[in-house]
């Protein structure tokens, strides 16, 4: 098997704000929309992907109802990424820049999703 390209999907019942939120984060544009569904391609092989769901509940951190999906995204500069998450809507979660790995810190998209920037 051949895996020639990948998309994570995630479920918002604020489909417009959270694509919003997501091509604005990555610096790449919506390239796909359709009622329900919006779509950020990051390159040729992956891409994000918005999917309207209007019961959405937002998942508690860290140990309310289960997480729907997770991304680290590694920055070369977690302050000024933070910065940049804060404005754009999203909020934090959960800060772990002791970690011995190098740290991280948890942060939640306008729709809930959890997602961490790592350093």
């Amino acid at each position: 098997m051949k895996i020639t390209k990948q998309k994570v999907v995630l479920d918002a019942a604020d489909l417009e704000g959270t694509a919003a939120f997501w091509s604005d984060l990555t610096g790449k544009p919506i390239t796909h929309r359709d009622v329900d569904w919006r779509e950020i391609a990051i390159d040729d092989t992956w891409a994000i992907a918005i999917q309207l769901a209007p019961d959405h509940e937002p998942p508690e951190w860290p140990n309310g109802s289960p997480q729907q999906i997770h991304l680290d995204l590694y920055v070369d500069d977690v302050d000024a990424a933070q910065k940049e998450v804060l404005e754009l809507g999203g909020r934090i979660l959960d800060e772990q820049l002791d970690d011995p790995d190098g740290g991280f810190v948890v942060y939640a998209d306008p729709a809930g999703h959890p997602f961490c920037l790592c350093k």
